[in-house]
């Protein structure tokens, strides 16, 4: 922050850098790791956790790795309190931690807390990290939805809907012509229908864009809901048996230990995303397109006086962005799920609209975050098939416990695109 002092006439004017200490992921860090330390202390566990590395159909074999389950929580936590010093020592020092400490914090508190709920069983890491990649794809397209959307200035709180109609419209289209493409188009055209009304509404009448973001949602339940009993329900064999992408796996890179099937034997819709977050990353930064798309979203009037068709910039981008949160839609009923149900995405188009604020409206960081709520969710199972001492309704608010932990704690004063939810009126 900068102070300009009032100066005389002919005087040079004197700036003042005033800096401010951020405790916020000091802190943040320091609750997690008293939240660990008290679970290790009130619900100590005893054995050994076995941790399978290797995957049974690989070629490559991995041995199993044991840790005395008690012993390694308890170093893990001494790790953590290092951690949260070193932390807080940069934010007194007006410096910012590096990424590396968040991320080696977060591996090291998962890796505790598993051994904690693993001991005497086993955790199959090939496995948790195969589920929480899959339950991660619709997040990442509906959060690089969320990511063009509010670039161009226009705030996509419509991604839930995206993607529930997203993946009726697959099912549907998948069933009817027994291809599985021929779904995934018509769920990117499902998107594109939401973004439309949501992008003539809040461009051309100037109608509040979270307004009409909910509305839209509560509207494309409705109508799915309706059209499940009314057309799919007594026709399900004809109308909602849809064809389902299988995998396929890339040779050789899909022998690398661990991550090889995690990443590499995956269905054509994962393979998407791949290419999907590396092109919009790429366009959004070294594109003419991106260039003017951030300027929509940054200074509009700007924008406007070189020649840039600003309301007609955000109508189209908005249409794309709904195109790609289809997609993430179609993954529900031509991969995850064999048939469409009302309601199915339950609430993940918010957690992705978080995983974009989170992501600091980068696509690159949007996705990683998607990927840790995905892992969220998919932790969620595990703990209960190790069946863990804490409550069932605890593991169910597992996903949104983290949303909230990571916007709150570690993206709570960042600044997204000024010109985002605000209309632009030319003239």
């Amino acid at each position: 922050m900068s102070a300009i002092a009032p100066a005389a006439a002919g005087e040079a004017i004197q700036l003042t850098t005033v800096r401010q200490r951020s405790m916020k992921v000091p802190i943040t860090l320091a609750a997690v790791t008293l939240l660990l330390a008290a679970l290790f202390l009130f619900a100590p566990r005893d054995g050994v956790s076995t941790f399978r590395l290797g995957d049974r159909g690989s070629s490559i074999a991995l041995p199993d790795v044991s840790v005395p389950a008690a012993a390694t929580c308890w170093t893990v936590v001494a790790l953590l309190v290092l951690l949260t010093l070193w932390s807080a020592w940069d934010a007194w020092s007006y410096r910012r931690s590096g990424l590396w400490l968040t991320i080696v914090f977060a591996v090291l508190g998962v890796f505790a807390f598993l051994t904690w709920a693993a001991a005497g069983g086993l955790v199959p890491v090939t496995g948790l990290l195969f589920g929480a990649v899959s339950l991660s794809v619709p997040l990442v397209f509906g959060a690089l939805g969320g990511v063009i959307g509010e670039r161009v200035g226009v705030i996509n709180v419509a991604i839930e809907g995206q993607l529930l109609l997203g993946a009726f419209a697959a099912a549907l289209l998948s069933s009817i012509t027994r291809n599985p493409f021929v779904g995934l188009f018509g769920a990117m055209v499902g998107g594109v229908l939401v973004a439309f009304v949501l992008a003539a509404f809040s461009i051309k009448y100037l109608v509040d864009q979270v307004i009409v973001g909910v509305v839209l949602n509560v509207l494309v339940t409705g109508l799915t809901g309706f059209l499940y009993g009314a057309l799919l329900a007594p026709n399900e064999a004809e109308l909602n048996n849809p064809v389902r992408f299988t995998r396929i796996e890339i040779p050789l890179l899909g022998e690398i230990p661990i991550i090889g099937p995690v990443l590499f034997n995956q269905t054509f819709i994962v393979y998407l995303m791949y290419v999907t977050v590396a092109v919009v990353a790429w366009a959004l930064y070294r594109t003419r397109w991106g260039l003017r798309l951030r300027a929509v979203g940054e200074h509009p009037q700007a924008a406007d006086t070189v020649g840039i068709r600003v309301n007609t910039s955000r109508f189209w981008n908005v249409s794309l962005a709904g195109a790609i949160a289809g997609i993430g839609g179609a993954y529900f009923t031509l991969v995850s799920v064999p048939q469409f149900g009302k309601e199915m995405t339950a609430g993940l188009g918010f957690i992705a609209l978080a995983a974009v604020i989170f992501g600091r409206w980068d696509p690159i960081r949007a996705a990683l975050a998607g990927l840790l709520f995905g892992f969220a969710t998919n932790l969620q199972n595990l703990l209960t098939v190790l069946k863990t001492p804490i409550p069932s309704e605890f593991m169910l608010m597992l996903p949104y416990v983290v949303t909230i932990l990571a916007v709150a704690g570690f993206a709570g004063q960042i600044r997204g695109p000024a010109a985002s939810g605000k209309p632009y009126i030319k003239g």
